[in-house]
């Protein structure tokens, strides 16, 4: 327990009594337990799928789940949200963890035009924050060009990049930008992401730094996309900006990625069309006073969202236990939060909320890296623990109901 203030009630409940919910939970002397979310009930369904991986892997999960026979509840919704909070938890009772367990936890770089120009701003900074707005207007004028009107690995991106070239300014993120190829990067490992109501990790050399608030694909083994969720790509602009080399240093950290609170699966209420016209709302709270607010339109993205999961899995690379997508964000925060100039980081305290209509809310407090709990529960603890409750076969195929 700590003295801060516990986190608000920022999940409307009612967008959960609609669609089809899975997640995943805490079972105190258990271990983890996959959850389905029914008209405000939490019902555990491990007996029948052990591992969301397992559930992405049916043909249709939605039909499976509505075929399932469901026991009394385990926990009501408000309950559950409320214990999520370490700052109201009773260990006692359930509470959520990150709604992905066995997928690899991929990402999108730089598929937005704004968050383009703020990774070049990044890189000719060299990590310096005071040198950023300075860059920012002579990259807007040197470029002379709307990026976001450009159709990545089109003729007229080739063009502009000729142009760029002769200039001297092109740039490793222009070319993930505009070029054929996205990036797509490892943003954590299977089990280490945190979700709804923990802490989130910086690195506690970083003194430049924000969140990323992003919609995160379900995708199985065979590339089909199943459903979507919320995430925070917690974003490091000083490493990453004195050079790319250090990106995994500024992307996979201890409680660095956030995901959650629920996965919701497409259905007849929610799909695909929902992602790409999707906006995704970002609140940060600092216990000084200081608010910021944005918003991520995933209509502005540059590339299709199924673009960025063939470009993820394809006849190069497979994922066979599935993977998570993070697909990028608008979002890039220039307010100055203490000195003219100095620009947006995160202080530990700050509470970020990252929310969507038909996605709920994530909820997250920032800290750093090395004072957030310890990843210790990886894939030899998930093994133990389904072992000793006679859940591994669920684990790898979901039983019939």
């Amino acid at each position: 327990m700590t003295n801060r203030s516990p986190l608000p009630q920022s999940n409307d409940l009612a967008v959960f009594h609609t669609g089809t919910w899975v997640g995943r939970v805490w079972l105190p002397d258990q271990g983890p337990a996959v959850v389905l979310v029914k008209a405000g009930a939490v019902h555990d369904i491990s007996a029948h799928v052990a591992t969301v991986s397992a559930l992405l892997e049916v043909t249709d999960p939605v039909a499976y789940l509505r075929s399932l026979p469901l026991a009394d509840a385990l926990i009501e919704l408000p309950q559950l949200l409320e214990n999520s909070d370490p700052n109201r938890r009773d260990d006692r009772l359930p509470w959520l963890l990150a709604p992905i367990d066995l997928q690899a936890v991929k990402a999108a770089g730089v598929t937005f035009a704004t968050s383009l120009l703020e990774r070049v701003v990044e890189e000719q900074a060299k990590g310096d924050p005071a040198k950023a707005d300075a860059i920012r207007d002579t990259l807007a004028s040197r470029i002379g060009a709307d990026l976001s009107r450009i159709v990545p690995g089109s003729a007229q991106a080739e063009a502009l990049r000729k142009v760029l070239v002769e200039q001297g300014l092109w740039s490793q993120y222009l070319e993930v930008g505009i070029g054929p190829d996205a990036e797509i990067f490892t943003k954590a490992q299977p089990l280490s992401a945190v979700g709804h109501g923990a802490d989130i990790g910086i690195h506690p050399k970083s003194s430049w730094n924000n969140p990323e608030p992003e919609v995160v694909l379900a995708v199985s083994s065979n590339g089909t996309v199943h459903g979507a969720m919320l995430g925070n790509d917690v974003n490091l602009r000083d490493f990453e900006g004195r050079s790319a080399l250090l990106l995994s240093k500024a992307k996979d950290n201890n409680a660095s990625t956030s995901v959650g609170p629920f996965m919701r699966l497409f259905d007849e209420t929610f799909s695909l069309d929902d992602v790409r016209n999707a906006q995704v709302d970002l609140r940060v709270e600092g216990q000084d006073g200081f608010v910021l607010q944005g918003r991520s339109s995933m209509s502005q993205i540059s590339r299709d969202p199924l673009d960025l999961v063939q470009q993820t899995l394809n006849e190069n690379h497979q994922y066979p236990d599935g993977l998570v997508l993070f697909l990028g964000t608008l979002f890039a925060p220039k307010q100055d939060r203490d000195q003219p100039g100095s620009g947006f980081t995160h202080k530990p305290g700050d509470l970020v909320t990252i929310s969507n209509a038909q996605l709920g809310a994530l909820c997250n407090r920032v800290t750093t890296s090395d004072q957030a709990p310890q990843w210790a529960f990886g894939l030899r603890s998930l093994i133990d623990s389904l072992g000793r409750r006679g859940l591994l076969d669920a684990a790898v195929t979901a039983r019939q109901p």
